[in-house]
């Protein structure tokens, strides 16, 4: 089994794609609407970024979880006791960006959230009555006008050697949220879970659009989209002297949507959160 690409411009697209996010949890798109011109000129300047000494004056804030997040404290994945190899930096619209880098960022965002409503509202469509009845709201409605949804601007930096043992770029993990939304990066290393316990390769091919789904959306539906283990293992040979650049937009629900019986977005939230030792 392996994960196909769907042409963004075929008729059955959005069956193709939902019926790719029900297998794997994972859905890859090719000729999106979402500018190959704007996501290279992000990965090139958020690189020098990283390089850059200005990163420190954005350290994170604990309280809101916004700006520059160092190596040393970089997330260990639930169920892992080793920080994954990356720093990062959490994009939000209301919080601290670079004013040189504002631009660019927040036109991403904008454009990358069109699109991942109307993947939404393709979930919905393509979904079975039973499910859809589970949904509280539409789907596209639950992130209409939601503060939550974070875009990770993640720098895998160059394999040294002298990483800790058992330290991978980003350790196999779920997503929190609804939909994930990623342009394939600009190094290979992302790979799914299968039914079969085996690991799939994503394709990365420059310029495809990379979807999964989050945990959020796998309690919405009581279980019947799949929310998929995922990792960026480390790379072999002369690609580990590249950096890698990577652009996940997490697409986070309003707080007070309701997930399931047991959940709200933000009681959900909250949890992981925890478990995950951030706050």
């Amino acid at each position: 089994m392996k994960l196909e690409t769907i042409d963004y411009r075929s008729p059955d697209a959005a069956a193709q794609f939902v019926q790719s996010l029900r297998d794997t949890g994972f859905g890859v798109l090719s000729n999106h609407p979402i500018q190959q011109s704007l996501v290279e000129a992000i990965y090139k300047d958020w690189y020098e970024f990283f390089q850059s000494d200005a990163k420190d004056e954005f350290r994170f804030n604990p309280e809101t979880q916004d700006g520059f997040f160092p190596a040393d404290v970089s997330e260990t994945a639930k169920g892992h006791s080793v920080k994954d190899i990356k720093e990062y930096y959490h994009v939000y619209p209301w919080g601290r960006i670079p004013d040189s880098l504002r631009a660019n960022i927040l036109a991403y965002y904008d454009h990358a959230n069109q699109l991942a409503a109307e993947l939404l509202s393709w979930v919905e469509a393509h979904s079975p009555d039973e499910v859809k009845a589970l949904f509280t709201e539409p789907l596209p409605n639950m992130i209409d006008g939601s503060q939550k949804t974070l875009l990770r601007v993640l720098h895998y930096p160059p394999m040294k050697g002298d990483e800790e043992p058992g330290a991978i770029r980003a350790a196999a993990h779920e997503d929190i949220n609804l939909l994930t939304v990623l342009p394939a990066a600009n190094e290979p290393g992302l790979q799914v879970k299968a039914k079969d316990g085996n690991w799939l390769d994503v394709p990365s091919d420059f310029g495809n659009i990379i979807i999964n789904i989050g945990d959020m959306l796998q309690e919405a539906s009581g279980g019947y989209f799949p929310s998929t283990s995922h990792r960026v293992i480390n790379p072999e040979g002369m690609d580990k002297t590249k950096s890698r650049i990577s652009l996940p937009l997490f697409l986070h629900p309003r707080p007070d949507v309701v997930l399931s019986e047991r959940y709200t977005a933000d009681s959900y939230l909250m949890e992981r959160l925890r478990e995950l030792g951030v706050i």
